[in-house]
């Protein structure tokens, strides 16, 4: 599924529509028509407007009030990705900036409930580290909060769900807050909710409006990539769907 995802996203997806075009002959309607869709897609995806509305698209949850915060009975934060070999911090690798963002909002509601904070991320790629440690360094060095549990096993949302529905049912925990980008976590929440749990969900780095007239559409790498974050997500919210369809059956 991983290849087939590079495929089915942009960049990969629009350099082969223009290959394909190219190869049925620029001067063949539908040649022609995968030249400029290609290419036309790539342009439209990089702007401020075509990424804002990808990922406020997915964005379904709000930011959690004080009458939900008080039925947790525990945080929990996902990883998002690590930086390998990073050297300011003396972890050898350390926490991509996605997943920072998680730390900050997860130790901002440590520091307001008081609640023990469960960490969950582990090797995808059969690293030294589990992502779970290096997110438990930063929340204690950087942070100064405390992490009562580490998940270390997991390598995708599923997994992440169901890994840590297991420690916490050892504890006779049932009810956490759940935090992620908030495009993440509406499968995020139907995953750890199949796994047993009650979830409050705890949104972080929402999508930011695009500017005012003609800036709305100027194409820039940074909007491309955020595009591309987005479709990924809906793409792994098909798959998700598409299991789940075939287990009923």
């Amino acid at each position: 599924m991983s290849l087939l995802k590079v495929l089915l996203l942009p960049p990969t997806l629009n350099v082969l529509l223009v290959l394909l075009g190219l190869l049925l002959g620029a001067r063949r309607l539908l040649g022609a028509l995968l030249v400029i869709a290609g290419l036309f897609g790539l342009l439209l995806l990089a702007t401020p407007l075509a990424s804002h509305a990808l990922r406020h698209s997915l964005e379904a949850h709000e930011v959690p009030g004080p009458g939900q915060l008080g039925t947790a009975q525990a945080i929990v934060i996902l990883g998002g990705g690590r930086d390998y070999v990073a050297p300011e911090f003396g972890w050898g690798d350390a926490p991509a900036n996605p997943t920072w963002r998680r730390l900050a909002y997860g130790a901002h509601l440590q520091r307001q409930t008081g609640l023990p904070i469960l960490v969950s991320g582990g090797r995808v790629h059969d690293e030294e580290r589990a992502e779970a440690s290096l997110m438990a360094a930063a929340l204690r060095e950087v942070f100064e909060v405390p992490v009562q549990w580490l998940e270390g096993e997991s390598r995708n949302t599923a997994e992440n769900a169901r890994f840590s529905a297991e420690l916490l049912r050892l504890e006779d925990i049932g009810d956490i807050l759940l935090v992620s980008q908030a495009w993440h976590l509406p499968r995020a929440v139907a995953a750890f909710e199949a796994a047993g749990l009650s979830v409050v969900a705890a949104p972080t780095e929402f999508a930011s409006p695009p500017p005012q007239g003609l800036r709305a559409w100027l194409p820039r790498a940074y909007h491309l990539n955020q595009s591309t974050r987005a479709l990924h997500e809906w793409l792994a919210r098909g798959e998700q769907a598409l299991r789940e369809h075939l287990l009923r059956r």
